[in-house]
């Protein structure tokens, strides 16, 4: 469910294209045109052109990550990641916070209340005129830090290893046969404890330090059931938009 409500400095008057001195160009002797995004009495950035965003560009996603991260820890949330970006003639705030209770709507609109009222407070946008997008992530966020393990506990993972690991079944002593190595393996997640994740491979359970694994990723399973088949927390990102 997605709404908004905008925020920003007004449109500012268009710039006119007159001569320099309000002389008259003589024939064969024009004025050089102005670069695109260029004013041309001053040669200023243009911020009446449609496509660049209206006000000055705010802090970036460190600078904003530090003055949200205390209001949605109040909201007994995760803040996972903040991005700036430029949208037409505004700058989109994508906000993505967790929890281990998946944040339903309300949840989460209530975090966009608080954070909305945060960035108006500190001013930390400046004078720009923004659209914030809060949302939860999606069932294809990375697996990279040990609270988004112990939320993947039951999926079925795919996770490429930082350094080759020995397989599970090794090459008997005495066999010319080469050792095997795994570059990547897929298990369901058992367990992920404070030093390392419990993988169940093919029914074998194996235990894998977080320092030795890449970003994992929660594969889509689908049930038997119907005809078509369901998919298992295949869902998107569950969020609010709001314009500033």
């Amino acid at each position: 469910m997605r709404g908004s409500s905008r925020h920003g400095p007004s449109r500012p008057d268009r710039v006119g294209r007159g001569a320099a001195d309000g002389a008259a160009p003589r024939r064969g002797n024009r004025p050089a045109r102005p670069q695109p995004g260029q004013r041309a009495d001053r040669g200023q950035p243009d911020l009446t052109r449609p496509d660049r965003p209206l006000g000055s560009k705010p802090a970036d996603a460190e600078r904003l990550s530090a003055v949200l991260e205390p209001v949605v820890r109040v909201a007994g949330l995760d803040l996972e990641s903040v991005r700036i970006s430029a949208a037409g003639r505004r700058w989109l705030l994508r906000v993505v916070v967790d929890g281990d209770n998946r944040p339903g709507l309300d949840e989460i609109a209530l975090v966009s209340r608080s954070v909305s009222a945060e960035l108006d407070e500190s001013g930390v946008m400046g004078e720009a005129a923004y659209t914030l997008e809060v949302s939860s992530p999606g069932v294809d966020r990375p697996l990279t830090e040990q609270r988004h393990w112990r939320r993947a506990v039951g999926r079925l993972v795919s996770v490429p290893l930082a350094r080759p690991a020995p397989a599970a079944r090794t090459t008997p002593p005495g066999s010319t046969e080469p050792a095997t190595y795994l570059t990547a393996v897929t298990g369901r997640v058992v367990a992920a404890g404070p030093e390392a994740v419990t993988l169940d491979i093919e029914g074998e359970r194996r235990d894998f330090g977080y320092r030795d694994l890449g970003p994992g990723r929660v594969q889509v399973e689908f049930s038997n059931a119907g005809t078509a088949g369901a998919a298992s927390g295949a869902s998107g990102d569950e969020g609010e938009t709001g314009g500033h």
